[in-house]
């Protein structure tokens, strides 16, 4: 090996470690003391669950409506029972919507667009209300003379009235109330007003308001 080969593999790297050295040397010294924790009482946000039993609770942290008997559940228990509370519900009659009107029924509440009724369900729950205000007024005197008697085992209720007259119609309600059971009727489905009187006897209906007049 010659002499500049030589100065190139020894002595470079020599020079190039001094340069280094000093370079790093000339550094201010860091005092970590200034960053130290050690004094700190430090406050995790994580919570130590060592020795911790997960505690599980079944209580919601909401408040669950109970519509109970109350108006609202009276109507929607009978939606139920119509349609499985589907607004765009069509049976086999043609019987429309959640509550499932026929078209005579919405002819008289004053709903004539029958494609217009089945997609509005807001429509829907005020021709609820408008029928059962008409049905009340109807069968005002039927209400007043049978609520609280026994016909057939069931005790008449003015919300089992108004139920039955949805399925049937008042007439056919004032015919069985009249007879005391003795003149009934039953859908083709097999839905009477018996099976409404006592389905739906009992809930809060005081809020309908009988009205000769109750049109959409």
């Amino acid at each position: 090996m010659d002499k500049k080969n030589a100065v190139f593999y020894y002595i470079m790297p020599l020079l190039i470690f001094i340069s280094l050295l000093l370079t790093t040397s000339s550094k201010p010294k860091l005092d970590r003391d200034k960053y130290s924790v050690g004094c700190l009482d430090l406050d995790y946000s994580v919570p130590n669950y060592t020795n911790t039993k997960l505690q599980v609770t079944t209580t919601p942290s909401f408040a669950i409506p109970q519509i109970g008997k109350t108006f609202v559940g009276f109507k929607e228990a009978l939606a139920f029972k119509e349609s499985r509370c589907n607004y765009f519900a069509v049976n086999t009659l043609g019987y429309l919507g959640k509550y499932q009107f026929g078209k005579s029924t919405l002819d008289v509440i004053g709903i004539h667009n029958t494609k217009a009724f089945l997609s509005n369900p807001e429509l829907q729950e005020k021709a609820f209300i408008v029928n059962s205000e008409r049905n009340k007024w109807i069968l005002r005197r039927d209400i007043k003379q049978f609520v609280g008697k026994t016909i057939d085992g069931v005790c008449v209720t003015e919300s089992g009235i108004l139920a039955a007259a949805h399925l049937a119609g008042p007439g056919s309600v004032k015919k069985y109330l009249r007879s005391y059971g003795a003149i009934g009727f039953s859908d083709v489905y097999g839905a009477s007003v018996f099976e409404y009187l006592k389905r739906f006897s009992g809930y809060d209906t005081s809020t309908i308001v009988g009205n000769k007049k109750a049109r959409i």
